[in-house]
């Protein structure tokens, strides 16, 4: 099934200088990028990403944390459209907590921070990007953080060997 799932390079990967490596890695699996952009989003639009939903999963304290850290600060927002989307991009990007995240995920290779470490230091965990967690959550923020006019459709190469 053909998806598309949202991925945001947040602020530590992009200080980091590591938004191209995060690109190349979904292209060499071949998905393919539909959407690209960079803002800077402000607490109000922050509050419809991270909504109250995450609040009752991981507390309400967490849910402050990430609005914090991702207002005011650039974010590159990533569209990437492929089969099963979502799950093929979570696998890439590895666990939430980077120190759990495995050898040649994303977080794996380029975080390894623990929950405990950011709570004693009141911080978001710093995991370099965000990755819808279901088709559901995909399907909502792709559409939060792109209009129609904003993604696009194209024949890349790998699409002979997926379509």
């Amino acid at each position: 099934m053909i998806s598309r799932t949202l991925v945001l390079v947040k602020p530590d990967g992009i200080f980091r200088g590591l938004i191209g490596e995060i690109i190349k890695r979904f292209e060499q699996r071949g998905l393919k990028i539909i959407g690209l952009k960079m803002v800077i989003v402000d607490e109000e639009f922050a509050r419809k990403h991270y909504t109250e939903d995450i609040s009752k999963r991981r507390g309400e304290h967490v849910r402050n944390k990430l609005i914090k850290y991702i207002v005011n600060e650039p974010i590159v927002a990533i569209c990437v459209e492929g089969v099963n989307a979502v799950e093929n991009v979570r696998k890439l990007v590895g666990e939430t907590e980077p120190s759990k995240a495995m050898p040649g995920t994303i977080r794996g290779d380029f975080a390894h921070v623990t929950f405990n470490y950011a709570d004693t230091k009141n911080i978001a965990v710093k995991n370099l990007v965000h990755a819808s967690g279901s088709k559901e959550e995909a399907i909502t923020e792709v559409k939060l953080w792109f209009s129609e006019k904003e993604l696009y459709n194209y024949k890349a190469v790998h699409d002979e060997h997926v379509f």
